[in-house]
């Protein structure tokens, strides 16, 4: 996320506060590398903390962070902690509250990496749910459950095993399919065009709010990965619905400084249903898409509120979409733009990806960037999660029409080229 962003390094650098970063030991080989090359964004990093954990595991990582920032706490005046993933999101808001600085709470932070906390503190906007202990698996029936019926690893992230059953069978197969010490959400399949909100707080208060519009796989296919996001939404009948929904859920929450991206559908009677929320910078190109369609990038102000300080954040006047493209499995072997001035740019799996300034209110309809995001030779196969996803590109233009428009165009020229094993058919 920081590669994917490399914005805050540099505002942090230009403020002259020395930047202490934690992260799991997964990435011990390449932060380093990446720390002690001079063109890296990472190099202005003063120390990183490597942590042993499981993403799957609720609170596997809070010790070997709270290790490595007590070593700190001795040597730095620490005036500000910030969350860019979701697997720190809890320790963050655990050093924030011993430190005494802004945070989005204990309870914030804790609920927003639970699923069956968020239906536990947040029943005004769940849908009908069960939730099933590892201990409570082997047993559980179907007795309660109405089909089809959506089935959650709790504490996953990036859509990662979340699948559609259609019967007892289907159901019984999805839980055992799940890690031995994984807590289980069923719960009903809300019909209903997906949308986020991203929400700038502080102190409690939202400076900033607006609604996301989401296409999945979900049309066809089980899973429910990410194809496309586009801001800000234009259907009209939704917004006021949704960001309403999303105000009393912050304040359920107790949500104090920091930004919150939740995840919602609305069904055919108007009601808004919260699949998630999670208090982090929101994933994918979604900064990147905020800051094409205002004008202004999203992170000062993250940073602004992480140290304090009055923080605003001006409206969307563009709209700007990012979108997934689907592929054939089979390995990677070259992707291919027929674009005046556009290259694909091979950021690969947790590479630095370019930045992309803000457009001019005025800017005709723009393809801003192809990115891939697997290596050459990569092996391509479903759409299970979104670290599944290959290809990415980002537009923007003054209209929504426009940019419909634009969409198809680049949908035409891009493709993905994949090297099919030897006798296998297309």
């Amino acid at each position: 996320m920081i590669c994917r962003a490399p914005l805050y390094l540099r505002e942090l650098s230009r403020r002259g506060l020395r930047i202490l970063v934690v992260t799991p030991a997964s990435w011990r080989e390449q932060a380093l590398a990446q720390m002690r090359d001079p063109a890296h964004p990472a190099s202005v990093i003063e120390e990183i903390a490597f942590t042993d954990g499981d993403v799957n595991t609720d609170n596997s990582f809070t010790a070997g962070v709270i290790s490595g920032v007590r070593a700190w706490r001795d040597r730095y005046d620490i005036a500000g902690v910030y969350a860019v993933g979701e697997t720190l999101v809890e320790p963050t808001g655990l050093l924030a509250d011993a430190l005494g600085l802004p945070s989005p709470g204990l309870r914030a932070t804790r609920a927003c990496r639970s699923k069956y906390l968020q239906r536990w503190y947040l029943p005004e906007f769940s849908p009908a749910s069960v939730v099933v202990p590892p201990g409570a698996r082997a047993t559980f029936t179907a007795a309660d459950v109405s089909f089809p019926a959506v089935v959650k690893p709790a504490s996953r992230h990036s859509s990662s095993g979340v699948e559609t059953v259609r019967d007892p069978a289907e159901l019984r197969a999805q839980l055992d399919a799940y890690l031995p010490h994984e807590t289980v959400l069923v719960e009903e399949k809300v019909a209903g065009q997906e949308f986020s909100v991203e929400s700038l707080v502080q102190d409690g208060r939202i400076v900033f709010a607006s609604v996301t519009r989401k296409e999945t796989t979900e049309s066809g296919a089980r899973t429910f990965v990410e194809l496309s996001h586009s801001v800000p939404n234009e259907l009209d009948g939704v917004n006021e619905i949704i960001l309403d929904a999303n105000r009393r859920m912050l304040e359920r929450l107790a949500f104090g400084c920091g930004i919150a991206h939740a995840e919602w559908r609305v069904d055919d009677t108007g009601r808004a249903y919260l699949m998630e929320v999670a208090a982090r910078t929101p994933g994918d190109g979604l900064s990147i898409l905020y800051s094409l369609a205002t004008g202004a990038p999203m992170e000062p102000e993250l940073i602004r509120i992480a140290l304090g300080e009055p923080a605003a954040y001006p409206a969307p006047r563009r709209y700007a979409r990012q979108v997934y493209l689907e592929h054939e499995p089979g390995r990677l072997g070259d992707v291919t733009v027929d674009w005046p001035g556009i290259s694909p740019v091979w950021v690969g799996e947790g590479g630095l990806w370019p930045e992309v300034a803000p457009a001019a209110s005025d800017d005709p309809p723009t393809l801003r960037a192809v990115l891939v995001l697997k290596d050459r030779g990569a092996q391509l196969g479903p759409l299970y999660s979104s670290d599944d996803r290959a290809v990415t590109f980002l537009i923007d233009a003054p209209t929504p029409a426009e940019l419909d428009e634009l969409e198809m165009r680049v949908r035409h020229a891009v493709r993905i080229h994949t090297l099919q094993p030897a006798g296998a058919r297309m």
